[in-house]
């Protein structure tokens, strides 16, 4: 069965353009042109992914990405922006949008964005239902991954820094779970790529630098050392100091 998008976008040409794109690509499409028939839409049937434009009549792409992650809906969201600073990008990030494209953008671009957000929502083998999960000492020996004064049960999905357990959303705890699996190591900002969006977008992209940057508000505490540096023009490396 092929993928279904529900596309909110209120200018036409670029709505009218996009859902014959990715209908000739093989999704089977439905385009709206504001905020709030997108959620009547989401309402009525839940797509596979959501691609909303952020600047809308009414209710714009965030705020309908913030009233369904309120409503527990985890439906993958991609943003159209034509806002290009790095405020702006957190901000769709933080309303829970799953990624974002820039306007005016190559629709390849389009296409390799959503297919690394189904990959990564794609239903996975059930397996047995954990024991509960203890705090972080003591535990089973093998259970937790450490490194950098960090702790993650990656069976859970929680983690901690010293006794404070972190938030963090599920791109948030790939990327760290990736970084602290490789303490001391720098990763090339391709090898990232890959392993959490399972595409390398090219240097021109900003979307690991958001989220790089939003961990760090995350890990960092007032007077103990930043654990994520920045190997400038390679990558990244999680150390203490």
């Amino acid at each position: 069965m092929p993928h279904t998008v529900l596309l909110a976008e209120d200018d036409r040409a670029i709505r009218n353009a996009l859902e014959r794109a990715l209908t000739l690509e093989g999704y089977r499409v439905t385009a709206v042109a504001d905020g709030v028939e997108a959620l009547a839409q989401v309402h009525r049937s839940r797509p596979d992914v959501l691609v909303l434009d952020v600047m809308m009549p009414g209710i714009d792409g965030l705020q309908v990405c913030r009233v369904l992650r309120a409503e527990g809906d985890r439906t993958p969201v991609l943003i159209l922006t034509a806002l290009v600073e790095t405020a702006d990008r957190i901000a769709g990030l933080d309303a829970g949008a799953d990624d974002y494209v820039v306007k005016p953008f190559d629709v390849e671009e389009v296409f390799a964005r959503l297919r690394a957000l189904l990959r990564r929502a794609a239903p996975v083998a059930p397996v047995p239902a954990p024991e509960p999960v203890p705090e972080p000492r003591p535990g089973p020996s093998g259970r937790y991954v450490e490194g950098a004064g960090l702790r993650m049960d990656p069976q859970a999905r929680r983690a901690w820094r010293g006794g404070r357990e972190l938030e963090l959303t599920r791109t948030e705890f790939e990327l760290l779970e990736l970084l602290i699996r490789h303490a001391g190591v720098v990763l090339e900002h391709a090898t990232i790529y890959d392993r959490i969006w399972g595409y390398d977008f090219g240097p021109g992209s900003k979307n690991l630098a958001v989220y790089v940057g939003y961990l760090r508000r995350k890990l960092d505490e007032p007077g103990s050392p930043q654990l994520i540096h920045t190997v400038r023009g390679v990558g990244y490396v999680l150390r203490e100091g």
